[in-house]
């Protein structure tokens, strides 16, 4: 018989994932014009040619020993360079021995909070939140704590303060965030940084990072390691690169963290005994060579634009998103989340449950989808609002 604990996951499924099915269900029977689905965040640009010239230029000229095992914790000239990179970004002096290549930032958030925790540690998670960080902490015999935002998804500082017991070993943050897109300022950071080093012990903080390259309207992401002491980065190429397939990505240990030489260790050996092993060997080369391309952000931005103004022109509600690849709606007062995506899927409109996030209320939309989908999709949103008796602040 298989463990209690995967036969519930089991039971429970993922929402993205069940919707992601719905999808394609629907369109089989109306056709991909004729259905809108916004469930998953699924990056449909195309590496930048950046990286298809130097996973062809590897592929062609390959060296002896490219495909084999090397360090635990990744080829030393890929760590370095990446070093320089985020040395320059956070003006830390930091060396290639703080980073370990991981097969993304799930894997990387896994290596970490297999270092760091101990059973029935706890760690604080901001709402809402990616759901994949619940399963996480307890893959690795976690509690999880969850403290909710504010109104417009940012972070309380006394909130979170308040939910410090003696069993706190760390808090995820996650910016932009998914699912709301908000983006933390360098005051918050700084804010959340003053308040932990009050605090009796140790609280490391796990800073997730796969959207830091997709913000809009001309901001830059407040770079963590410039604020906050006892810091772990998680990254993934997944968005920025529109590699979600590829799996690769590092964890970082902030050269000021208190816990600095045991964590870089630790991180090295549970990326093995974790399954890693390593991250896969010419990923690693590919991302040395293309370290700083990016996708097309401004596509982003206009896609992002275009569904804002779907939601808006219909008669809804959401704060539009500084970052990521989602916009978080406000569901309609007198209606639950489910319900309401229940009468959205009547209309062929696909998205996620805020519950899902641990945010009732709302429910997520990704804009990673073809510019076609979008505006197909608005009659959609004024079909919806019709029947909910919402008045449009736009013309169809």
């Amino acid at each position: 018989m298989i463990s209690r604990s995967i036969k519930q996951q089991l039971a429970g499924g993922s929402e993205i994932r069940k919707m992601f099915e719905e999808g394609k269900r629907l369109k089989e029977i109306y056709g991909n014009d004729n259905v809108f689905d916004f469930s998953i965040g699924n990056p449909d640009l195309e590496p930048p040619k950046e990286v298809s010239d130097a996973l062809a230029e590897l592929a062609n000229n390959p060296t002896p020993g490219m495909h084999g095992y090397m360090s635990n914790n990744g080829y030393e000239s890929t760590r370095a360079a990446i070093a320089k990179k985020k040395s320059d970004e956070s003006g830390l002096d930091i060396g290639s021995g703080a980073i370990c290549m991981t097969v993304g930032a799930a894997a990387a958030m896994n290596d970490v909070l297999h270092s760091l925790l101990d059973p029935d540690d706890e760690v604080i998670v901001l709402a809402p939140f990616f759901m994949e960080y619940t399963g996480y902490i307890k893959n690795h015999n976690g509690k999880v704590v969850i403290v909710p935002t504010d109104d417009q998804f940012v972070p309380v500082i006394d909130r979170i303060s308040d939910a410090i017991t003696d069993r706190t070993k760390a808090i995820i943050i996650n910016s932009p965030n998914n699912p709301s897109g908000v983006v933390y300022s360098a005051e918050l950071l700084t804010a959340l940084n003053d308040m932990l080093l009050t605090k009796d012990h140790v609280i490391h903080v796990i800073s997730d990072e796969p959207y830091i390259d997709l913000a809009y309207d001309g901001n830059e992401v407040p770079c963590a390691l410039k604020y906050i002491k006892n810091l772990i980065v998680c990254f993934s190429w997944s968005k920025s690169l529109s590699l979600p397939g590829e799996r690769i990505g590092y964890a970082l240990v902030s050269p000021n963290n208190e816990d600095y030489e045991d964590l870089t260790a630790a991180i090295a050996i549970s990326n093995r005994t974790l399954g890693s092993v390593n991250a896969p060997a010419i990923w690693q080369k590919v991302i040395e060579k293309s370290l700083y391309a990016k996708v097309d952000v401004a596509n982003y931005e206009h896609r992002r634009n275009l569904l804002y103004s779907n939601i808006i022109d219909a008669g809804f509600d959401a704060v539009k998103p500084g970052g990521a690849l989602y916009i978080f709606m406000n569901t309609p007062k007198g209606l639950d989340d489910d319900e309401f995506a229940k009468i959205c899927a009547g209309k062929n409109l696909l998205l996620v449950k805020g519950s899902s996030f641990s945010c009732p209320g709302y429910c997520r939309l990704a804009f990673c989808v073809s510019e076609s989908t979008i505006i197909n999709s608005r009659k959609a949103f004024f079909a919806i609002a019709e029947e909910l008796g919402i008045d449009h602040r736009a013309s169809l």
